[in-house]
């Protein structure tokens, strides 16, 4: 018997089988393969509601710079994450219009460690739009 986040992820699934083409059929492995890690997951959170450079990224993680430059190249591959280059800056951003993220999203749900960061997330967003008014 399925639960309700079970039929509701087969109803979004099958909505949206029919418009998976080759290559975002083939990229599902890689976003599985990239939800598979919790600092990816808290990136994802972190991005929920705001672009952030990856400088601002690593500085909420105990980890060097360059292992968060994997991780978020991971995610780029994978379709989650895009990159922007502002000035001297490069922003990352969540791919708003992909399956990859619809799939992020439920993984968001279920996860307990990513609520509190999507608070955050938005907080950080409330604070850059102040900043720029």
């Amino acid at each position: 018997m399925m639960n309700a986040f079970e039929r509701e992820f087969q109803t979004e699934m099958s909505d949206q089988s029919d418009t998976l083409n080759a290559a975002e059929t083939g990229g599902i492995q890689k976003v599985f393969e990239a939800l598979s890690s919790a600092p990816r997951r808290k990136i994802l959170a972190y991005l929920a509601h705001s672009s952030l450079t990856a400088g601002e990224i690593a500085d909420r993680f105990d980890m060097s710079k360059p292992s968060i430059s994997q991780h978020l190249n991971v995610l780029e591959g994978a379709g989650l994450v895009q990159k922007e280059k502002r000035g001297q800056y490069v922003h990352y951003s969540i791919v708003q219009e992909s399956l990859a993220n619809t799939l992020n999203g439920y993984v968001q749900e279920v996860c307990p460690v990513s609520r509190p960061l999507k608070k955050e997330s938005a907080s950080i967003a409330k604070t850059q739009d102040e900043n720029r008014d």
